[in-house]
């Protein structure tokens, strides 16, 4: 019971009947205003964890060297014909079309864009402000760059400042997915038909370099896979992103000046590559929706079913042929196609049916995903110096000749692998 001379709390009153105290409904303005609840971290989505380990693994198999096996087993051989099935999806196609191994870029870049709305809503649980989160998406946009040309400099005589790496063309369009990343779906997808539909009409309307000789495009006349008709303006280095380099890298310091990119690569491709980042953000946007798991299933089967069919009937239209060393638009479609389908597919796996534990290798690869990317690229020949220094010149001959690239890579892979499973049980993850 409350003492009658002594004041009430101001949020409370006192009832004059039995003395006791009850919340003062005239005085709940007057009480200290609550700060709004922060909104909890997103839940992990094991699919996307698991596709981005196995886009790591496909990435770091090619020191399996299966073309070199491939090429060196005899016709009479009776696995040959799997060695060939193998060798062809670990090589990247001539120029139109598409193997396993072309897959491997445009998935790293539509996983960036899935990771997005989870990373935002991450920092948004900690508080943390629109300005700060920009910053930190342009400076991860710059180290993307400057990492993917530092990694294409390796063993030059100077900085080979090109943009053609999968990191660099990332990094070139990560700020803008990072602004989308704040937008709604219906914007999002009104930027990526502007992108599909501007850059198509940009080669569309340019007349291709049908003059320039091989010194300038690297390209033999009699070149197998040179587009026929309207197709030709997506033709090797006679394009206007070819033409756009020409002028562009021979403004920066080069150890001779730049003509051609030998595999047609071109620094406008992150345009398009942003598209393929947008569909990922789509897709991670969708994933965080609060429907069920079979609804999600579906919705990633439709979308990837669609582009996937849209890209093959506007190549087959001759609208546009699909190339992925350009990245043209039909190339964003069907890529962009598979690599919801894909996810899909490890959806329904490992969160739709919970069984994930058998994607744990894959898990150790993607949680230090650049590492091992870097890995790739940096390390490789100082794995296999070390085996041969320690257990013997001729160790890798043991199953024959034919097979010595073969059974190094799996060596030169394990060790990759056992790295990163230190590193994940130190719970050591090495990020932008």
């Amino acid at each position: 019971m409350y003492h009658p001379k002594e004041t009430p709390p101001r949020h409370l009153a006192l009832n004059p009947c039995d003395g006791t105290l009850y919340p003062d409904p005239n005085a709940v303005s007057h009480m200290t205003p609550q700060a709004p609840p922060t909104p909890p971290p997103p839940p992990r989505i094991a699919a996307i964890d698991a596709f981005r380990g196995f886009v790591m693994f496909l990435m770091l198999a090619e020191v399996l060297h299966l073309a070199a096996v491939s090429k060196a087993i005899p016709a009479t051989d009776p696995t040959k014909a799997v060695w060939d099935f193998l060798a062809r999806h670990q090589t990247h196609v001539e120029w139109a079309g598409c193997t396993l191994h072309d897959l491997i870029q445009p998935s790293f870049s539509f996983l960036v864009g899935v990771a997005l709305p989870f990373s935002l809503a991450s920092r948004a649980s900690r508080g943390q402000k629109f300005v700060w989160s920009a910053f930190h998406a342009l400076w991860r946009a710059t180290l993307l760059v400057l990492l993917g040309v530092f990694l294409r400099s390796v063993g030059q005589p100077q900085t080979n400042w090109t943009f053609t790496d999968t990191l660099s063309q990332i990094g070139l369009g990560y700020f803008f997915l990072f602004l989308l990343g704040h937008a709604e779906e219906r914007w999002q997808w009104l930027a990526f038909f502007a992108i599909v539909i501007g850059y198509w009409a940009v080669f569309a309307t340019y007349q291709p370099d049908a003059d320039l000789g091989i010194e300038q495009t690297g390209v033999k006349a009699d070149w197998n896979h040179h587009p026929k008709g309207f197709a030709a303006h997506w033709d090797k280095n006679t394009n206007p992103a070819a033409a756009f380099d020409r002028w562009f890298l021979n403004q920066l310091p080069q150890a001779k000046p730049f003509a051609y990119n030998s595999g047609g690569y071109a620094t406008l491709n992150f345009i398009p590559t942003l598209a393929t980042m947008i569909l990922g953000l789509i897709a991670g946007g969708r994933l965080r929706y609060p429907d069920g798991l079979k609804a999600k299933f579906w919705n990633l089967l439709g979308t990837g079913l669609c582009l996937v069919a849209m890209g093959i009937v506007l190549e087959a239209a001759g609208v546009c042929p699909i190339v992925k060393r350009i990245w043209t638009p039909t190339w964003v479609l069907f890529s962009g196609g598979w690599c919801y389908l894909i996810l899909c597919a490890f959806y329904a796996v490992t969160d739709w049916s919970e069984w994930a534990a058998w994607t744990f290798p894959l898990k150790v690869i993607g949680a230090n995903s650049i590492l091992a990317y870097c890995l790739a690229h940096l390390i490789e020949p100082f794995v296999i110096g070390s085996y041969r220094t320690h257990l013997g010149q001729n160790v890798f001959q043991k199953f024959g000749t034919a097979y010595e690239p073969f059974v190094a890579g799996v060596a030169v892979l394990s060790t990759f692998w056992l790295i990163l499973l230190w590193l994940y049980r130190k719970r050591i993850f090495i990020r932008i």
